[in-house]
């Protein structure tokens, strides 16, 4: 019997994280849920929020805009559509980059464009919301 938890975070560019932690918390379409050693098998859908990630006493905030959580015997997998270090995020520079998006949603031609702009936008709010928590 673990009593740590197999975890592994991939995008679609890379594997973010894999390796053995204490405990992890998924923001799940259905609301958050943990997830610990010798948890019972379950699939949800991720959305966006901050994947908390615990291990010898230290949180790790992670931004994840979507994706699948797999529960296994093995341990969780996270399949993120994106995601992004919360320690990583300059606010400043964030501040702006919703700025600039916000400006493009106004500046859109067209349906593509526009689409393009809100889907930006969309995610760094997210991100805001997530570093406010």
């Amino acid at each position: 019997m673990s009593d740590k938890l197999n975890f592994a975070l991939v995008s679609p560019e890379r594997e973010l994280f894999h390796g053995q932690v204490d405990h992890v918390v998924v923001p799940g379409s259905e609301g958050e849920f943990g997830v610990s050693p010798l948890h019972a098998p379950v699939m949800s859908v991720v959305r966006p929020g901050a994947l908390r990630v615990f291990n010898d006493n230290v949180e790790r905030r992670i931004f994840v805009n979507g994706g699948f959580a797999d529960v296994t015997a093995e341990g969780l997998t996270v399949l993120a559509e994106d995601a992004v270090d919360l320690s990583d995020i300059d606010n400043a520079k964030l501040e702006q980059q919703i700025k600039d998006a916000q400006e493009d949603m106004r500046d859109a031609n067209g349906e593509v464009a526009r689409e393009a702009a809100l889907r930006s936008l969309t995610r760094l709010e997210g991100m805001r919301a997530a570093l406010a928590r």
